[in-house]
């Protein structure tokens, strides 16, 4: 279980979330919205640690996760599929995917091959250029590495921050296939999405920001959970 209990962080003297609670469950697939410049990133940094919390408390089961390295955090099962993706210039596709292998300590090179193999049988794509420089890919082709270098650690929480943005509609499908793996694998996944309709048919619960705060939350099957939240982000 996820426990986010009334969360504050701050950039120097700006107070960006203010007061934020969450829970989710594993296999839960929440949706958080608002407009630009509200917290919505700055949310899913403070979980991964690379914004720090000034007050609150962020937790994975028993452990508490605020006040930890960013790669302490990334250890304990959190991955942050950033909005810029984070591709690593000089380094190839197999490279850049090795990287999420040091999420997880103490697997055996054998069990680490195996993650990697299975990583381009969901990704075919990427172990066609797997000797490619992964900068060198086309926009899609980036976010699905995004992806794969957090999945291949195998985490328990997935931040992803605005993963459809600027791609075509075949790629935005299939990135959001991988969604709905997380969420059958048994992922918790924090989802930030400007597309909300998209989102909507894959996520389980919503959650919409304005000023650092929950102001609306509700079931994104349910009609008029959906019609409040259209209209909330219309206003």
């Amino acid at each position: 279980m996820l426990t986010i209990n009334d969360l504050h962080s701050h950039y120097g003297t700006s107070h960006i979330i203010q007061g934020i609670g969450l829970t989710a469950a594993p296999g839960e697939v929440i949706g958080i919205f608002g407009r630009n410049g509200v917290g919505k990133t700055t949310l899913l940094k403070t979980i991964a640690g690379w914004v720090k919390a000034s007050s609150g408390s962020i937790k994975l089961g028993d452990r508490v996760l605020n006040g930890l390295s960013p790669d302490r955090i990334c250890l304990a099962g959190i991955g942050l599929v950033a909005e810029d993706r984070r591709i690593l210039p000089g380094l190839t596709v197999q490279e850049n995917v090795e990287l999420g292998l040091l999420q997880v300590r103490g697997r055996s090179a054998s069990a680490e091959r195996a993650a990697v193999d299975g990583i381009y049988d969901r990704f075919p794509r990427l172990g066609e250029r797997r000797r490619q420089l992964g900068t060198t890919l086309s926009g899609g082709e980036q976010q699905m590495l995004a992806m794969a270098r957090v999945l291949v650690g195998e985490p328990k929480l997935v931040l992803i921050d605005e993963p459809s943005e600027g791609l075509a509609p075949m790629i935005v499908a299939e990135i959001f296939a991988i969604i709905r793996e997380l969420r059958e694998r048994g992922c918790i996944v924090l989802l930030v999405e400007q597309n909300v309709h998209e989102a909507l048919a894959v996520t389980d619960r919503f959650i919409v920001i304005e000023r650092g705060q929950i102001v609306l939350s509700g079931d994104s099957e349910d009609k008029i959970d959906r019609q409040k939240l259209l209209a909330a982000l219309a206003v």
